[in-house]
């Protein structure tokens, strides 16, 4: 019987084999690198993207933070201006009123007095005047409280003034302001129906 060495197929089977097995792994390997490859690329080009995102909404942010400001400024000018108009249409609505006071006070100075100073503070009056007797005073304050536009008339002091007379005074008084729609609605919150007035008079 004839023998066969089958030796030699073995070892040729074997190396072809093992080329086989490591032209696998390399195109395994290379397959691999490729894949790393792209999602690094890929993974660089979203970071790129995002950073880009950012520097765009940062440029935004700093846009939108600027018109706040001047949106801010612009309300505390108009909040400046409301409050300059409301002081001035104040002033403007009491002109009239203040005219009113003084002529008051002019019809409501006696003969015989004569005042050298006059300030207001709010609703409170201070006058500072000479008389040429103090029953010229008592009918000053008489005169005041009767008068829809002033009310509580109160003597601070008196002191002779011989200079100006035997019988001349200095006095000081205050008395405050008032209107009479606002005497009318005190009254009516007082007693439920205020009390007829005479046109520059109180009824006593």
């Amino acid at each position: 019987m004839a023998r066969i060495n089958l030796l030699p197929w073995r070892d040729e089977y074997r190396r072809e084999k093992q080329r086989e097995f490591l032209g696998v792994l390399a195109a395994v390997a290379i397959l691999a690198l490729v894949c790393v490859y792209i999602w690094i690329s890929s993974v660089n080009s979203a970071i790129d993207s995002q950073k880009q995102r950012n520097q765009i909404l940062t440029k935004e942010i700093a846009v939108l933070d600027k018109r706040v400001r001047e949106i801010r400024e612009l309300k505390k000018r108009r909040e400046e201006l409301l409050s300059r108009m409301k002081v001035i249409q104040g002033l403007q609505g009491e002109r009239p009123v203040i005219v009113r006071y003084f002529d008051e006070v002019v019809r409501a100075v006696p003969e015989g007095v004569y005042l050298t100073k006059l300030t207001r503070t709010g609703k409170s009056v201070n006058v500072s005047g000479i008389t040429e007797s103090n029953v010229r005073v008592s009918s000053f304050m008489r005169n005041l409280d009767a008068s829809e536009w002033f009310s509580t008339p109160n003597l601070k002091s008196v002191k002779a003034a011989p200079k100006f007379g035997d019988q001349a005074s200095e006095f000081v008084m205050t008395f405050n302001t008032t209107k009479p729609n606002e005497s009318d609605d005190q009254a009516t919150s007082a007693g439920g129906q205020a009390p007829g007035k005479q046109p520059g008079k109180k009824r006593g």
